[in-house]
């Protein structure tokens, strides 16, 4: 077995590792970035080593002093993780060649499942069946608008060397298709080096399901089932399950007995994942699923796995990366239950899915008893969430005996998150697990892209908090006058004869017909609740803020303050286009002088690893444009300005 073994990442996946290898008594070496110098995964490993600045490209990802902070701490063996170098060739093979184990796959079977056309070409070859597409080399703007219009839209554009739901791209229309690949190709290039792009066909009804494979030095391939992920939001992965609704014994051997020939064709050791694509318009069907891609590392979701069959993934990859075989063979693993995870990101869903950044100073993920709740993340208690990479800050995981049991109690969990003062995803999800359509396991991978208007609508409950966020400052300020308890504070109120005393409460005031009003400011708008009708118990959580309260129900938040701070986002009726969060200028689509039209893209900006275009608010002329492209800008920095046109 392993003795000391060095994670070549940071997060959640880092502390996952460091967990697994401290129970196998492996000594862990992490490394981190001038960013993460207080993260948990420093703190948890025995030994740590710097290893650069913030950006992921001058630290986490150059690959050379990894290895040398193995060489320097006597780590025998490097963990990927995921992300970053877990599915570089290169990397592996200079590994390799440092005289280190590598904990994942051969470097020659990265290489033939990382480029996606190769890989399906390898897999026809295999007699494995693929989604219709093009796979040329030729990669002229011509050519691949021609293959497109000739598969018929809608197409996927995908990067080549992509993977994570980076480089990807939609297209509805030939009129879409060049500025849609030339998005694809802009970030491919930033992202992974290679801006080349094949096409597929795009399914209508989409369900995507991917198989976990295993394989060691011994020539043995297993598959520990499937899962289901086709609750994404460009791409990108929110919620997944195992096994998947729907899914009935002779498709899964079909889906599974594929996959295990996909990785025995690739001469595959260690974790993988195959990834198919189902035409869901008739059900799961074994004729009807597609190859789409292999990721050649664990996966995000892996816990999900891990739950129905009872095996820890991490452990099998350190077994077999130490020479031993695989732990299971294929008729001891059998499915226990359901599992389901949902992703937690640093962002808010109201306004457009903006990554959210800053200082966390309250975060409580709940775990009712009588539920089983698995919490995978790297949170101190008080933490500050970087711009510079990926805003997911926790995977919340939950194991029940049936799939109704798995959906309740993850949606009581996320509906009881709270995480202050940035803005999570929590409440989107619990709304997204809650929807019949979801329930009924009938969700395509475009569920969340068609219904993101309804799913992302937060105005009855924010509403609601209001009314609560009143309630709670009037007790909080009532109680230490009079040390009345709420029920008392409530009576007294409705009864209208709580006299003088109540009067001198820091924000409120009897109106004309004698009922109680709170003052307060929500984003810098006075908000006036009148406390009338019944008043009832109502559960409220609170937490001090800065000059307030936070107030939280359903996974959403509001911020209420007792007076204007000055420091709410203005409006954009005079044309500024300010960075919305802080991050790097990736394109100026305009210059100064240009006349632009409402809506047309002016700048975009990245942070997260995610790129969000500001818009032309009004037809006008570009009066003044701010940094460059590459530039970083914090918060609030002025990028663009657009001057109405005349009449």
């Amino acid at each position: 077995m392993i003795q000391s073994l060095l994670i070549a990442n940071r997060g959640e996946i880092a502390c996952r590792v460091i967990r697994t290898a401290r129970k196998l008594g492996i000594r862990t070496v992490a490394v981190y970035s001038e960013a993460d110098a207080n993260a948990l995964h420093v703190r948890m490993a025995d030994d740590a080593v710097a290893i650069g600045p913030a950006p992921a490209r001058e630290s986490y990802l150059v690959g050379e002093r990894i290895i040398a902070a193995a060489k320097s701490t006597g780590a025998e063996a490097i963990h990927p993780g995921y992300g970053f170098l877990s599915e570089n060739a290169d990397f592996a093979e200079a590994v390799i060649a440092a005289g280190l184990i590598w904990v994942g796959p051969k470097p020659a079977s990265i290489r033939a499942m990382g480029l996606k056309d190769a890989a399906k070409e390898r897999m026809i070859a295999a007699g494995v069946p693929v989604t219709p597409g093009y796979l040329g080399e030729d990669q002229s703007p011509d050519r691949l608008q021609a293959e497109a219009d000739a598969i018929g839209y809608p197409v996927l554009i995908k990067a080549v060397a992509g993977g994570g739901g980076k480089g990807m791209r939609r297209v509805e229309s030939a009129a879409d298709f060049r500025d849609a690949l030339a998005s694809c190709q802009r970030e491919a290039a930033s992202s992974f080096g290679d801006d080349r792009v094949l096409i597929e066909k795009y399914i209508l009804s989409p369900r995507h399901i991917e198989v976990q494979v295993f394989g060691d030095t011994h020539g043995n391939v297993v598959h520990l089932f499937e899962r289901d992920c086709s609750l994404q939001r460009r791409h990108q992965k929110v919620i997944e399950e195992a096994p998947a609704p729907g899914m009935d014994a002779e498709t899964r051997e079909a889906v599974c007995g594929a996959a295990v020939r996909a990785a025995q064709a690739v001469d595959y050791v260690g974790a993988g994942t195959i990834e198919f694509i189902a035409d869901a318009s008739e059900g799961l069907r074994a004729d009807r699923i597609w190859f789409m891609e292999m990721n050649t590392r664990l996966q995000v979701e892996h816990p999900v796995t891990e739950e129905i069959t009872g095996q820890d993934l991490v452990e099998w990859q350190l077994r077999v990366a130490s020479g031993e075989p695989l732990p299971k063979r294929q008729e001891e693993l059998s499915i226990n239950g359901w599992a389901m995870e949902a992703r937690l990101y640093a962002e808010d869903p109201a306004k457009g899915f903006l990554p959210s950044a800053g200082r966390i100073d309250h975060w409580v993920i709940p775990s009712p008893t009588d539920i089983d709740v698995r919490i995978e993340s790297s949170l101190n208690r008080t933490d500050v969430i970087q711009t510079f990479y990926d805003p997911m800050i926790a995977k919340i995981i939950v194991h029940a005996a049936t799939r109704e049991a798995a959906i309740n109690g993850l949606a009581e969990v996320c509906a009881g998150t709270e995480v202050a003062p940035i803005t999570t995803n929590a409440g989107f999800l619990a709304k997204l697990l809650r929807r019949p359509e979801f329930k009924a396991g009938a969700v395509t991978t475009g569920f969340i892209g068609s219904e993101e208007a309804s799913l992302t609508d937060t105005s009855a409950v924010i509403n609601a908090l209001k009314r609560q966020a009143g309630i709670a400052l009037l007790v909080q300020s009532v109680r230490p006058l009079s040390g009345k308890t709420y029920g008392t504070v409530a009576s007294e109120l409705q009864s209208a004869s709580c006299g003088n005393v109540w009067r001198e409460c820091l924000g409120f005031r009897l109106n004309q017909e004698n009922e109680f009003a709170a003052s307060f400011f929500v984003d810098g708008k006075r908000e006036t609740i009148v406390m009338d009708g019944d008043w009832t118990e109502e559960w409220v959580s609170t937490e001090p803020a800065e000059g307030g309260l936070y107030v939280f129900d359903e996974g959403e938040k509001i911020t209420i303050k007792t007076r204007y701070d000055g420091n709410a986002a203005g409006a954009l009726s005079d044309g500024a286009l300010t960075a919305p969060m802080p991050g790097r200028v990736v394109a100026v689509e305009v210059a100064a002088g240009d006349a632009v039209t409402k809506g047309q893209r002016i700048v975009v900006i990245e942070a997260m690893k995610m790129e969000q275009a500001l818009l032309a608010p009004f037809d006008g002329i570009v009066a003044e444009i701010g940094p460059a492209a590459g530039a970083q800008v914090s918060e609030g920095t002025l990028l663009a300005r657009i001057e109405a046109s005349e009449g």
